[in-house]
């Protein structure tokens, strides 16, 4: 029994595998050997870097400053309701273009650096104390951002009402420039401010502390509200 089955065993491990069947040369249907292949692959369309241009590269940034901005439009579920949304965080800029000298409001998100508020300073421009606090503005103006003209409504907010008031400034400055264009003057040279200037006022702890507080108390108020 065992020993026999061993003795099988041993015999079919001496057991030479047969070798394949040689290909005779003049078999046409016998297996070719593998050569490798010797093909070029040339492109059909050949594509060359392209780059992008946003318009800015024909402008001189006169004004620059971290903000968080807001649009005042229909709710998503129910759009009779109008409400703050927020659009994004980042920093806001004023414009100017070396030709035409128009100045224009220029406005992308951190990170993603889309495009939240961007539009032409225009003169008639109400810009107004959003809700009673010295660091929000808000104004109508005919926004750009999403590749159309919209109408609309939107607020900026500030770390602090000095930055705020900074802003204010360059907003009416801007204007002036616009205003003097439209009626075929001359405008007034416009110069990017001082380093220290432009420069947020940096906040302290107590100040961001105080910051996160009015954050909670106006979501509160909206929740009211709501």
């Amino acid at each position: 029994g065992f020993r026999s089955f061993s003795r099988q065993r041993a015999m079919a491990d001496t057991t030479e595998p047969e070798p394949p069947a040689a290909v005779a040369d003049d078999d046409d249907n016998g297996v070719a050997p593998e050569e490798e292949a010797q093909v070029d692959f040339v492109p059909l369309v050949k594509l060359e870097e392209v780059k992008t241009k946003t318009l800015e590269e024909d402008e001189t940034v006169l004004f620059k400053m971290r903000a968080k901005l807001f649009r005042w439009e229909s709710d998503s579920w129910e759009k009779e309701v109008k409400m703050w949304k927020e659009r994004g965080t980042g920093d806001i800029r004023f414009l100017q273009h070396k030709d035409t000298k128009k100045v224009r409001l220029l406005m992308r998100r951190e990170k993603t650096m889309k495009i939240c508020a961007n539009f032409y300073v225009a003169p008639a421009i109400a810009i107004k104390e959003n809700a009673g606090s010295d660091r929000s503005w808000v104004w109508q103006c005919h926004d750009f951002s999403e590749e159309k003209t919209d109408l609309v409504t939107l607020a900026v907010r500030f770390a602090n009402s000095e930055n705020a008031q900074k802003f204010k400034e360059q907003f009416l400055d801007a204007q002036k420039v616009n205003k003097a264009i439209e009626e075929g003057n001359t405008p007034e040279a416009v110069s990017a401010p001082k380093e220290d200037a432009a420069k947020p006022k940096e906040d302290t702890e107590e100040e961001s502390k105080q910051e996160e507080k009015k954050d909670e108390d106006e979501k509160k108020e909206e929740q009211k509200k709501e």
